[in-house]
């Protein structure tokens, strides 16, 4: 059995920079014709100027023979200048600006602390087209990890949404119910990406029989409903979520650790893993426009022209792949996938 769909995309990636960047590039650009770059670099990307430099070494990392186009982004910060919301919106490379709330994930402690300091830069990218992608979770100690992507939702999103009606939104690697009904009853402006993780596994996956670090992502795998509910919202077909691996690279070491990093490697099988969780929900039919068509549509770019054919064939990851001078255990390490890229 084989299914042909148009070239997908990757609307959230995290490539990393140096080495670990040409050790990894070589697996989104085998399968996917464009990517969203996460700017959570150290330093992170706040500049126009650093975005530029970053996107060649993107470029120059891309095996010969594959095209393939890394879409930019900015890091938020409360001291963003108004110019650099205006000379992203001039530069023609940089599609978003990324909101991380100040100690929400890696490499966030540049991010935001005060949303209402960022109201004028909001403003300004509403003005101007720029997206604003959003890592949704409240950091607050006092709140359950498990619910700190709806108290965001009542706290802080829906306040935006209210306040920047014509703001193009999304809502990252949404992990809820709660999150997929607030998308899909809200403005189209507003869309969610989704990741294989989310869509696949559950706490349970994480906790039971001991922790598994290398399932350990951010915002944290939530309740079986959570994981059913995702998978009832990418069956109705709606534009407003599309694919977004949140494919992060981390060496063993930093996982298995006594304070392991967040982060779930997939890019080695970036659409495989999604052929496989449309295939078990009965949804084959659906994977093309959520892989291929509904990013593009959203974000106001053009549909690939190129396609890509997968096969039903089964196949096991390695244990590990190498990253730069350390390893990298990618998700299902040894474990059966079921689709194949041709």
């Amino acid at each position: 059995m084989e299914i042909t769909l148009i070239k997908p995309d990757d609307w959230h990636l995290h490539l990393r920079d140096g080495a670990i960047l040409r050790d990894i590039v070589p697996f989104t650009t085998a399968r996917f014709a464009r990517a969203i770059v996460m700017p959570n670099l150290q330093p992170p990307v706040t500049k126009v100027s650093a975005a530029v430099e970053y996107r060649q070494r993107i470029l120059e990392a891309v095996p010969a023979g594959n095209r393939f186009e890394p879409l930019m982004t900015l890091y938020l910060t409360e001291s963003t200048p108004l110019s650099e919301i205006e000379a992203a919106a001039a530069s023609g490379i940089i599609k978003a600006f990324k909101l991380y709330p100040a100690g929400a994930t890696t490499n966030s402690n540049a991010g935001v602390k005060e949303i209402k300091r960022i109201y004028p830069l909001l403003e300004k990218m509403q003005e101007t087209g720029l997206l604003l992608l959003i890592h949704g979770e409240v950091v607050d100690s006092d709140i359950d990890i498990f619910d700190r992507e709806k108290i965001f939702i009542d706290r802080t999103l829906s306040a935006l949404v209210s306040d920047f009606p014509e703001l193009k939104i999304v809502f990252e690697h949404i992990t809820t119910r709660d999150a997929a009904e607030f998308v899909r009853d809200g403005s189209e402006k507003l869309a969610a990406t989704l990741t294989p993780q989310h869509l696949m596994y559950n706490r349970n996956s994480l906790l039971v029989g001991g922790i598994k670090p290398h399932y350990y992502c951010l915002p944290v795998l939530k309740r079986e409903a959570h994981r059913a509910a995702l998978i009832e919202t990418i069956a109705s077909g709606s534009p407003k979520f599309f694919l977004g691996t949140d494919s992060a690279p981390h060496a063993r070491h930093t996982k298995e650790n006594s304070c392991g990093c967040a982060g779930i490697f997939s890019a080695h099988a970036g659409i495989e893993l999604y052929a496989e969780i449309f295939e078990q929900a009965g949804i084959l039919d659906k994977l093309e426009g959520f892989a291929s068509c509904h990013g593009p549509d959203f974000y106001g770019l053009p549909r690939n022209q190129e396609t890509i054919t997968l096969r039903k064939e089964a196949w096991k990851p390695p244990s590990s792949y190498p990253l730069a001078s350390e390893t990298l255990v990618p998700l299902k390490a040894e474990e059966t996938i079921h689709w194949q890229l041709v």
